[in-house]
């Protein structure tokens, strides 16, 4: 049973957490972890919105009584509203395009150069292309300076001008090293002239809602159109700046590696300037405009980050990636995707959901509105003993964590006793469980408010996507999809991946509801409460795959109780920053790697032809990863 906020098993406070991993979502530098999570809470609050017959454009509550253990700092009841981009444009735009971002940077080509055993051909390939770039970029610039009426943003533009003039100076040095004679011009690839047409034409003026060049007629409607210019730029830049910054990591202990010139420009603090000069530039000239005229900026800024992943996607490396995952796998083999349920797809915790439910059912109740329920507490009592059910879970549940610490910590991985000791956390769950029941909170819940609120639940950002996406390639691919969830309620989970469109594409284990007709009796069948339940029921799907002996499991997990499963699978995906999980497998010897450092180094070992599989469960180590993006990247690729 996990009937506690994400809290409970997350760190507060992620960003200043020493054991938060160093992730490729880190763009999101911009926005406060606050921020997001009241984000999160709002998009929470507007599962409950037709429970209580209410719209979802409006401020709501969401009752979420001593859910935390720091829920002694502050009220109860958390009032949420719809959550405000902060910010500047181009902050915001920047944003927004994290996912496109990732997807970029878990391309072949970025990886295979970051693991440094890109071949040379395809790195002349893409310099190559990246110099015809520059050149629509020197001209886009020159468009949008002709078009500005601002003395100090026509200087700015000059520089930035003057900048890309210098890249392409370094570029010419770089193709020389690299062998290429740069006096033999190489046309411009698919990729590269979409993106080349898509900025001359912004810088046009020919641009959705805009007017052709022959058509502007006042002073003002040309700048508007350097604003448009410069928001199709922007991205470019920033985007650069921040894969030079996140790839330099990889120079580190590798005085040789082939692309550190390439790396180094990029991650320069002349490069960083450069891209904060533009950006700076994109808001000034966004001061004017409406925000009709400031959402088409950040369509432009969309469309320059979808025609970059196209660019990087279409960059031709020989030798074989380990991304997308699905790319290099045998189709004669099976891939199992697993996933757990409860805050690795949801935003919410279903138990705070459903207990949620059973207090309105109850208040309709106190209303004299019976409907034919079954015979129940006052809402007043059903809030008090969820209040009591919650805190003696939070108390009992850091009392657990704390003893399965209590040993001498090992100093290799050792899965047997951290098996053994999460016996002490089984244990506990089936206690908690047996309280729930008990108490008769979930006495009376009907099956149709049950499956409206799965209908309305908010998944992680990504994770719809994710799952729609795979499902479309699963019979394709030989895909397996499961998912293994502590939940109370199966038809909670059924409903929210009906909605998705997925039910039908993947099998779900989880507690049931006992019902008489169509109202819960209360009555929890279990099957699934605690980590050793789960990893049971792993092995059990794992090995009726006889048939089928080549396989390659994954499992997605956010949770201590995930951690057996998430080290048998050959790959341990982890999502999200709980504070509890990192410290139990760190203390039985579980290394946490971030994925992409990861999928640099396996790519490594497949460039040097190694023997030994590229994945393999129960080797110790699971990656860590802080959106479903990361997931998607890798699995599916863009």
């Amino acid at each position: 049973m996990r009937f506690l906020s994400p809290l409970v098993r997350r760190n507060p406070n992620p960003s200043s957490s020493l054991l938060a991993p160093r992730s490729w979502l880190s763009l999101s530098r911009y926005r406060s972890a606050a921020s997001i999570r009241s984000h999160s809470r709002s998009r929470c609050a507007d599962a409950f919105g037709s429970l209580r017959g209410e719209g979802s454009g409006r401020t709501e509550v969401f009752s979420a009584p001593d859910l935390a253990p720091d829920s002694k700092k502050g009220t109860a009841m958390a009032v949420v509203t719809k959550g405000v981009e902060e910010g500047s444009p181009a902050k915001r735009f920047w944003i927004r395009s994290q996912k496109e971002a990732v997807f970029t940077a878990y391309t072949p080509f970025v990886v295979c150069l970051a693991a440094g055993g890109l071949e040379s051909e395809a790195f002349q390939g893409y310099v190559a292309q990246d110099v015809h770039f520059l050149k629509a970029f020197t001209k886009a610039y020159e468009m949008a300076e002709e078009c500005s009426d601002d003395d100090d943003a026509k200087a700015t533009i000059r520089e930035l001008r003057k900048a890309v003039i210098e890249e392409l100076k370094m570029h010419n040095s770089v193709v020389q090293e690299w062998g290429i004679d740069p006096s033999k011009g190489t046309a411009p690839s698919s990729s590269t002239t979409r993106y080349i047409e898509f900025l001359i034409a912004t810088a046009s003026g020919k641009i959705d809602g805009g007017k052709g060049p022959g058509k502007i007629v006042t002073p003002f409607e040309k700048t508007k159109i350097a604003a448009y210019t410069v928001g199709a730029v922007t991205p470019c830049m920033r985007l650069f700046a921040y894969l030079g910054n996140e790839l330099q990591v990889f120079l580190q202990n590798n005085g040789n590696h082939p692309y550190k010139k390439w790396i180094e420009s990029y991650s320069s603090r002349a490069f960083e300037d450069t891209a904060v000069k533009i950006e700076d530039l994109l808001d000034n000239l966004s001061v004017s405009l409406t925000g009709e005229e400031l959402e088409l900026i950040g369509k432009l800024y969309q469309q320059s980050m979808k025609l970059e992943i196209e660019f990087f996607s279409s960059q031709q490396i020989a030798r074989p990636s380990v991304v997308p995952l699905t790319n290099p796998h045998d189709l004669k083999n099976r891939l199992i995707v697993f996933s757990d349920f409860d805050l690795t797809c949801t935003v919410v915790d279903s138990s705070a959901i459903l207990a949620e439910i059973a207090i309105l059912t109850a208040q309709k109740a106190d209303q004299g509105v019976a409907d034919g329920l079954i015979a129940r507490k006052s809402s007043s009592d059903m809030r008090n003993s969820w209040n009591m059910l919650s805190r003696q879970f939070t108390e009992e549940y850091e009392e657990c964590i704390e003893k399965l610490l209590s040993s001498q910590e090992v100093k290799a991985f050792d899965y047997d006793r951290l098996r053994t000791s999460l016996k002490l956390l089984s244990d506990f769950e089936n206690r908690a469980n047996s309280r729930v029941i008990n108490s008769g909170l979930l006495k009376g819940l009907k099956l149709d408010d049950i499956k409206k609120a799965g209908e309305r639940l908010v998944l992680q950002d990504g994770c719809t996507n994710f799952f729609q996406n795979l499902v479309k390639i699963k019979e394709k691919l030989n895909v397996d999809l499961h998912i293994l969830s502590y939940c109370w309620c199966a038809d909670l989970i059924r409903s929210a991946f009906s909605s998705a469109g997925c039910l039908n594409d993947l099998t779900i284990h989880s507690n049931e509801f006992g019902y008489e007709g169509s109202v819960s009796t209360g009555e929890i069948f279990r099957k699934m409460e605690s980590p050793l339940d789960k990893v049971e029921k792993f092995k059990t799907i794992i090995s009726n795959l006889s048939r089928d002996p080549k396989h390659l499991s994954v499992y997605i997990g956010d949770s201590v109780g995930d951690l057996l499963c998430l080290l048998e699978a050959d790959i341990g995906i982890v999502v999200g920053s709980s504070m509890s999980l990192r410290r139990v497998g760190k203390h039985y010897g579980v290394s946490f790697v971030p994925l992409f450092s990861g999928l640099v180094n396996k790519q490594r070992q497949l460039d040097k032809q190694e023997k030994t599989p590229v994945w393999k469960g129960l080797s110790g180590v699971l990656y860590t990863v802080s959106s479903w993006s990361e997931i998607h990247a890798f699995i599916l690729g863009a």
